[in-house]
């Protein structure tokens, strides 16, 4: 990866942040909501945008069907806010590393000895 696509996607991570917790009034979106991450092309024309969202299965699609509804205004604000000469377009994708690792460190815990004893 490029200096300059990490320094697009670490633009993008943070902008796109922005507009989802400040912009968008859609009663889909859970509260709960993070941008954890964007890998963009290499042409720079798509990006994945990786979200975390706590709650429920549930609570996760719908949040998800919110922001693929909203991409064009997160796009369209994108553009008014950015000087990139292309604004590419974004796939939401839901990231569960974060659920995966706390899962991954109940196993652990349950398993090994506490050092205490």
């Amino acid at each position: 990866m490029s200096r300059r696509t990490e320094r697009v996607n670490g633009l993008l991570l943070r902008e796109i942040s922005d507009i989802i917790t400040g912009h968008i009034n859609d009663p889909r979106l859970s509260a709960f909501t993070t941008v954890t991450g964007v890998d963009t092309s290499s042409d720079l024309s798509m990006a994945k945008v990786f979200v975390s969202v706590l709650g429920n299965q549930a609570a996760k699609e719908d949040t998800l069907a919110a922001l693929r509804s909203a991409s064009g205004f997160v796009r369209r604000s994108l553009r008014q806010r950015l000087t990139l000469r292309i604004v590419p377009a974004m796939d939401f994708r839901i990231d569960d590393s974060i659920e995966r690792g706390a899962e991954l460190i109940k196993l652990i815990d349950k398993v090994a000895p506490d050092p205490e004893d």
